[in-house]
């Protein structure tokens, strides 16, 4: 885990934004004091049918079956 200041922070923080989604860990700080931490955002391992699990398992969505809509509900216009 790497410290850096302040100022050091602010000149380069794409470049550190890069290592942080590598997996490193970066503490941001003042006249040597750690301030603050840049940790990699937790990406979902939720999957598509996961997710839909979890809404039908809350009571469904609330959407009208593809019957009940008109004909003209269904077009697209490719042009």
């Amino acid at each position: 885990m790497e410290q850096v200041q302040i100022a050091q922070a602010k000149a380069q923080l794409s470049a550190l934004l890069e290592r942080v989604e590598a997996g490193e860990e970066i503490v941001i700080a003042r006249r040597g004091k750690p301030i603050a931490r840049l940790i990699r955002e937790p990406r979902s391992t939720l999957t598509a049918a996961q997710a839909l699990a979890e809404v039908w398992a809350l009571g469904g969505l609330d959407i009208e079956p593809a019957s009940e809509l008109s004909p003209e509900a269904l077009q697209v216009d490719l042009d």
